[in-house]
């Protein structure tokens, strides 16, 4: 029965006119998850790399498909996943020596005749590179051999677990401390002959027991020796050992990073995956977390989310259409910039808001410019303090109607308050001197400061005014003057009233920086300003204002802040 009533498109009659939803956590979760196993079942790898890939191209997943496609490996570099190649350093065709990163040392050790030898990344019983055998002590004896003449290997060159170390034989072999440096060693010839007897028993009692050789490994950040299955690496080839990878992981999380927890190795931006970091926290507080970071992280990347920045809220809005528009939490009712997250700022965009604020925090001049809540009658000069929002003041002295920003009489205002509310641009600034041009620069910036500044002064007054409405008008309904439904009208008219104040706010910040159309923009922001003052003076007095004409003014300033922002509001994505 409606299919001839004409569907009027929101957009275009509403500039503020945004579609979003209110997620949970596990909402999220879920909406998150898609992504995730559509990456590990067509690239066929793990739900851990696809949440890094994802996270690394803000959850574009037709990117990340077509890169890892087209050169994974360049992929894994980019996401830091993978550690980029050495350089090659130019007419040698070989990397730099500090470049390339290299095995940490392998110990290999006897435990029957105390031979301890580090290989430099060998996987061979052989000695490779600088190595040094522990000089003896009274209960252990040294074997003047390499560590493949000491433990026999398996095939392949990786040493066997149960492989038996074979003794010396006879009398008489002495004991040398070895120094080895690849292939050269140097023996000492001061031992004498009863100590070799001694050391010959000492061999014989352990040649007759079986030996267990096995690969352990230093850690370089702890400095111990240990088994090498105690170790973890990376794709970047640096190792370290589980307790110590372990207080790094806590260290980390404990500054509250996750994602991005790095290699220990110093200058290695490599990315430590999220299967190691879970597998080595022992503790449950400690996993639960890295988790929630890991969480905040992935929501943080993802150009349709944003956390309600409420106190304790944990609703998460989405929305395709990534505006700088006002979204509200249902939960909280907090309202904020879907694009920024800060502050709702209409009609000024995102990148001039954050110059603003950065100007009015590092500005040395504005705590002096701040005036005090007082000010002078124009007329009869007693002190008067501001106790409301409404900038049309009446003297309780003398009566006397005036302007609180300019001062000005109010009765010769209403024509004149395009004047009150812009600019006055010196015409010959460009022939001052530096310091006039700068005092001129500081000029102007106080001028829009004061009046931002006033106006969320005034929707702070506004707000006790409306608490004190609700007081009067409850005391009204307890005593059957009516009901709450019957001022509801009151209500919606001091909502609509902060609701204009707070846009006008932040047409100050806008004015400050533009510069094409600025007569127009000031135009309508000061016939927008003239109507809020209205509409605030007849708030203020509402109980005793006709209903009609209080619906009236409503109407009025909320037709002049809609056609301000369809003209200046900046709608694109």
């Amino acid at each position: 029965e409606d299919c001839d009533i004409e569907q009027i498109d929101p957009k275009r009659t509403d500039p503020e006119y945004f579609v979003y939803e209110c997620l949970n956590v596990e909402e999220v979760e879920k909406l998150m998850n898609e992504p995730v196993e559509k990456l590990s079942t067509q690239l066929q790898i793990t739900p851990s790399l696809a949440k890094v890939l994802l996270h690394e191209t803000r959850w574009n997943t037709a990117e990340v498909i077509e890169r890892y496609r087209n050169n994974a490996s360049n992929l894994l570099v980019s996401a830091r996943i993978k550690a980029a190649p050495p350089v090659v350093v130019p007419g040698t065709g070989q990397p730099p020596s500090s470049s390339s990163p290299s095995a940490p040392p392998t110990l290999v050790t006897n435990t029957s005749v105390g031979v301890s030898s580090i290989t430099n990344g060998s996987t061979a019983g052989t000695i490779s590179g600088p190595s040094f055998l522990l000089v003896p002590s009274a209960s252990s004896a040294f074997v003047p051999t390499s560590a493949a003449g000491s433990c026999a290997s398996s095939g392949g060159g990786t040493v066997s677990s149960s492989s038996l170390h074979p003794g010396p034989s006879g009398n008489g072999t002495k004991v040398q401390h070895v120094l080895h440096a690849g292939s050269t060693s140097s023996s000492s010839s001061s031992s004498s002959s009863s100590s070799s007897s001694s050391i010959s028993s000492t061999f014989t009692t352990i040649a007759n027991a079986p030996t267990v050789c096995y690969r352990t490994q230093l850690c370089p950040v702890c400095v111990t020796v240990q088994s090498t299955d105690k170790f973890h690496r990376l794709s970047c080839q640096h190792s370290f050992c589980r307790d110590c990878w372990a207080m790094h992981f806590e260290i980390q999380i404990g500054q509250g990073i996750s994602t991005q927890i790095e290699c220990m190795e110093q200058r290695c931006d490599v990315r430590v995956p999220e299967d190691l970091v879970l597998n080595l926290l022992n503790r449950p507080v400690l996993r639960d977390k890295y988790q929630q970071f890991a969480f905040a992280d992935y929501v943080k990347s993802h150009p349709e989310l944003r956390f309600c920045p409420g106190p304790n809220c944990q609703i998460i809005i989405r929305s395709q259409d990534i505006s700088p528009k006002k979204a509200t939490c249902k939960v909280c009712k907090t309202s904020f910039c879907f694009r920024c997250g800060t502050d709702y700022h209409a009609p000024t965009d995102c990148q001039i808001i954050r110059k603003w604020l950065t100007k009015c925090a590092d500005d040395s001049e504005t705590a002096n410019y701040i005036s005090a809540h007082t000010k002078d009658c124009p007329k009869c000069h007693i002190c008067i303090e501001k106790n409301g929002g409404c900038n049309h003041m009446q003297c309780f002295n003398c009566k006397h109607d005036f302007c609180w920003m300019c001062l000005g009489d109010w009765k010769a205002h209403g024509s004149e308050y395009y004047e009150c509310s812009r600019y006055k641009e010196n015409p010959n600034i460009a022939h001052e001197s530096v310091h006039a041009q700068a005092r001129e620069a500081l000029k102007k910036y106080l001028h829009y400061y004061e009046r931002w500044e006033n106006h969320s002064k005034s929707l702070q007054l506004e707000q006790q005014t409306l608490d004190r409405m609700k007081a009067r008008i409850n005391e009204k309904v307890m005593k059957g003057l009516g009901t709450w439904i019957d001022w509801q009208h009151l209500f919606d008219a001091a909502a609509l009233l902060a609701k204009c104040r707070y846009t006008l706010q932040y047409t100050y910040p806008y004015a400050y920086y533009m510069e094409s159309r600025k007569e127009l923009f000031e135009y309508q922001q000061a016939q927008l300003e003239a109507e809020i003052e209205n509409l605030s003076w007849k708030v203020e007095r509402a109980e005793t204002t006709d209903r009609g004409e209080l619906e009236n003014q409503m109407d009025i300033a909320e037709k002049r802040r809609t056609t301000l922002l369809k003209d200046f509001f900046p709608n694109e994505a």
